[in-house]
């Protein structure tokens, strides 16, 4: 059987209906207004309304769900039962703590997988049916570089987002035949918050300066540089455009290289 549902036009995001998650800020935003500016009409999800309530405007409306709670996702599906819901990018996720694995309390392990990974197959479980029904749709898991590289201290990031990407490959298999394509973003070091976080706390740890911090880490990407979220948002819309792409991981890290 040939699915031509999210094929049949040029422009594969306009009219369409994408649900983002962790579109509060930061990363999320910045794919939720690429894909409203795009003409998507696009529910914003997360946990903190202010933030969402900041986010919205034309083409944009939030919805206060916890991706990581079962009864809070399946609240968010039945909320938009009455909506074709065709993009799905599971971008919420948080960054854990920063130590050595020995010094890492379960509690701590637990959280960060209950958000990346346990999040994504919930949004996933929710979403899926319609599209598969349908014989169209498009899911983007946002991974990260870290989870096909070491990065020290890290190990229940990494270990997500590298479960992120086994999730995708695999769901990838299950639902393809149905004309559902299934992909991961795996983006490297963007400039902002959460990086500057991670800069002082090694530089705290290592007796260095924050600039010799971020030189020491922006030092292994090709371009020398960090990404911004505006780039990330653009690979989402290319990936969107890329009707042959299905059990993709892309890597969009200006180069970035393991030590």
């Amino acid at each position: 059987m040939t699915h031509t549902g999210s094929t049949a036009s040029s422009d594969r995001v306009a009219g369409r209906t994408a649900v983002v998650t962790g579109a509060g800020n930061g990363l999320g935003r910045a794919i939720t207004l690429a894909l409203a500016e795009r003409g998507a009409s696009v529910v914003a999800v997360g946990r903190n309304q202010e933030r969402l309530e900041a986010v919205e405007g034309k083409n944009i409306r939030a919805a206060t769900a916890d991706v990581s709670d079962p009864a809070s996702v399946e609240a968010l599906a039945a909320e938009l039962s009455g909506e074709t819901v065709s993009i799905l990018v599971n971008n919420a996720g948080v960054p854990g703590p920063v130590a050595s694995l020995v010094d890492i309390a379960p509690d701590e392990w637990d959280d960060v997988f209950a958000v990346n990974v346990r999040g994504t197959y919930l949004m996933c479980r929710a979403f899926l049916p319609g599209m598969v029904e349908r014989g169209a749709g498009d899911v983007i898991n946002v991974a990260s570089v870290s989870g096909k590289r070491p990065l020290i201290r890290r190990t229940p990031y990494t270990a997500s987002k590298m479960a992120v990407i086994g999730l995708t490959r695999t769901l990838a298999y299950e639902v393809g035949p149905a004309g559902v394509s299934v992909n991961s973003l795996s983006p490297g070091p963007v400039d902002g918050p959460r990086m500057t976080r991670n800069f002082t706390l090694e530089a705290e740890r290592t007796g260095v300066t924050y600039e010799q911090a971020e030189e020491a880490f922006v030092s292994r990407a090709a371009l020398h540089r960090m990404l911004t979220e505006d780039e990330v948002a653009a690979a989402v819309i290319a990936m969107l455009h890329m009707p042959g792409l299905c059990a993709a991981d892309i890597d969009l890290s200006a180069g970035m290289v393991a030590p």
